[in-house]
């Protein structure tokens, strides 16, 4: 009977765990200071031209980016871990959708901040308007 007990009180303390989030939510979300670490990749050549989820047309000579969950028009200054060099980009692009990477820059902000013949770089992103 304990580990019944036990069982209960660790499930409900689960779901009212998992239904707090440190993500802001709803279309009118206030994301400002928003923090998150992981790694940034860039857009392949094939993608420059073409237009993005936001509607607008990728170039590879502006400072933008792709997030998952970000809204569009978001500013981010995303700062190279290895080496303390940051940029500050638009969001205007869902994605990356791999595993462990957190935004894709544009070709000229990755190389703001690092080599893109690194391919990847971790970072931290920080939400500033």
């Amino acid at each position: 009977m304990p580990h019944l007990i036990k069982a209960t009180l660790f499930v409900a303390f689960s779901l009212a765990l998992s239904a707090c989030s440190s993500t802001p939510s709803g279309k009118e979300a206030n994301w400002r200071g928003f923090t998150q670490s992981g790694q940034a990749s860039y857009y392949a050549d094939k993608y420059n031209n073409r237009k993005t989820a936001s509607g607008e047309i990728y170039h590879h000579k502006y400072s933008t980016a792709a997030h998952r969950e970000l809204p569009f028009g978001a500013k981010v200054k995303v700062t190279n871990v290895k080496n303390g060099k940051t940029v500050v980009v638009k969001i205007n692009d869902r994605g990356p959708f791999i595993r462990g990477r957190i935004i894709d820059l544009s070709k000229s902000a990755f190389s703001r901040i690092g080599n893109t013949s690194e391919g990847l770089l971790d970072v931290t992103i920080q939400v500033i308007d």
